[in-house]
């Protein structure tokens, strides 16, 4: 099965990003192609196997923005570090494939302040969090979760194996809540 191809189409809410993770959009694209190469070699993803090519939104914002979508569409009136918005969980969406040139998986957004205090506490480096953060993202636009432990286990699983591939150290291994 030919796997899909993954773009990212990038958008800098707050200009701050650009001198604290100047690299962001190779990060991105690194992590798309280490994370596609293992998902099509290693899990029965429905998506990822899809013949089409397939999109990635990500918006670069901060805390305010973050705090009002969470408030908005989670209920939680606080900034957060990451938000996913996957067009999979819209009752319309189709893996009918036929009627797609490209198939938008949907859109991420990571507010500046939070995975800054973040890496900041769990002593790690900016970008290893954002690589995190981002591939944590990206599995959600692909159907995985973490609301029952198994489904946990195995979203989590994954990230540590697609990390690893990158030389980024397990996430999980000395958890504070942060």
């Amino acid at each position: 099965m030919v796997m899909s191809e993954i773009s990212l189409n990038l958008d800098l809410d707050d200009q701050r990003w650009e001198t604290e993770l100047p690299n962001a959009e190779i990060l991105c694209n690194n992590v798309l192609q280490v994370a596609s190469s293992f998902l099509k070699e290693n899990s029965k993803n429905k998506i990822i196997g899809l013949r089409v090519p397939l999109s990635v939104n990500l918006m670069l914002s901060n805390d305010e923005l973050v705090q009002k979508l969470n408030r908005e569409f989670r209920g939680k009136d606080k900034p957060t570090n990451v938000l996913s918005f996957a067009n999979i969980d819209d009752p319309d969406f189709s893996f009918n494939t036929e009627f797609y040139d490209d198939l938008e998986l949907g859109d991420i957004i990571i507010a500046l302040e939070t995975l800054k205090k973040e890496a900041k506490l769990k002593k790690i480096s900016l970008q290893d969090h954002f690589s995190h953060l981002w591939l944590h993202g990206v599995l959600h636009l692909l159907g995985y979760d973490h609301i029952i432990d198994k489904d946990a286990d195995e979203m989590e699983n994954l990230e540590i194996e697609i990390l690893s591939r990158m030389n980024i150290t397990n996430p999980y291994a000395d958890i504070d809540d942060v």
